[in-house]
């Protein structure tokens, strides 16, 4: 078992960043500034291909809960992304991708296989980060902990939060059914799921039907008119609100 490791801090407009390492694997733990041994809930969260653990998507997300719930937030960076080194599997498979796409050819096939076999690398990775994440006095073991990820955040997250009890509520969308939706059914928290109706990658069809093979007696599905990179920043508001209402019981989240 990886204990965790903090390599550097910054605080900011409210917000504590603490830079962490469980094992080898770099992450960013985000807290409220004024109040960070305070117990409160935990987010983890998971960015996007191509992206990083301290992308801009990540760090607005992370101040939107910490500043509107007070809860803390981890990310963690996906194999061969951020600080992380690429392997020479990481190199074909991204090669492949710009040349399917140079040649307009469809992009689904190379990122569902190559998400999922980062996600069977990361899977285990955001499990030993949770574990560690949890001896600290300030989250604990009892607290709820909420997912939130989209794209190859879901492609991660979805087989995480379905071997691992501890996630009470999470934030999925935008990605293909493929090898997800066998996974998706055995997940029965609360969800909140963002399509996007003119996806030029993800069909309608496909969106739908991952959402549909969730269990979840309580989803609720986001669909806005746009293409994939076109999600509205509104529904991050929303998923702020989702994680209030189940991991807060309030709804002190920013609208």
């Amino acid at each position: 078992m990886h204990s965790l490791q903090f390599t550097a801090e910054s605080s900011s407009n409210g917000l504590l960043a603490r830079d962490f390492t469980v094992g080898e694997v770099p992450g960013v733990l985000w807290s409220p500034a004024a109040g960070a041994a305070d117990r409160a809930p935990l987010i983890l969260m998971a960015h996007g291909g191509g992206n990083h653990k301290k992308h801009p998507a990540m760090s607005g997300r992370a101040r939107l809960l910490v500043t509107g719930c007070g809860f803390h937030v981890a990310v963690i960076d996906a194999p061969g992304h951020g600080d992380r080194p690429r392997t020479a599997h990481d190199e074909a498979e991204i090669a492949e991708l710009f040349r399917a796409r140079a040649a307009g050819e469809p992009e689904g096939p190379i990122v569902v296989r190559y998400n999922d076999h980062l996600a069977e690398i990361a899977v285990p990775e955001y499990r030993a980060t949770l574990d560690a994440l949890q001896e600290l006095p300030e989250i604990g073991t009892e607290g709820p902990v909420g997912f939130w990820g989209i794209n190859m955040g879901t492609a991660i997250g979805v087989p995480f939060v379905a071997s691992e009890p501890r996630i009470a509520a999470a934030v999925f969308g935008q990605h293909w059914p493929d090898v997800l939706a066998e996974k998706a059914q055995l997940i029965t928290i609360p969800i909140e799921f963002d399509l996007q109706w003119d996806d030029e990658h993800i069909s309608r069809e496909e969106g739908l039907a991952l959402f549909d093979a969730f269990a979840s007696k309580e989803k609720s599905l986001h669909v806005n008119a746009g293409r994939h990179k076109e999600l509205p920043r509104f529904e991050a508001d929303s998923a702020v609100r989702f994680f209030a209402r189940h991991l807060a019981g309030s709804t002190t989240a920013s609208a």
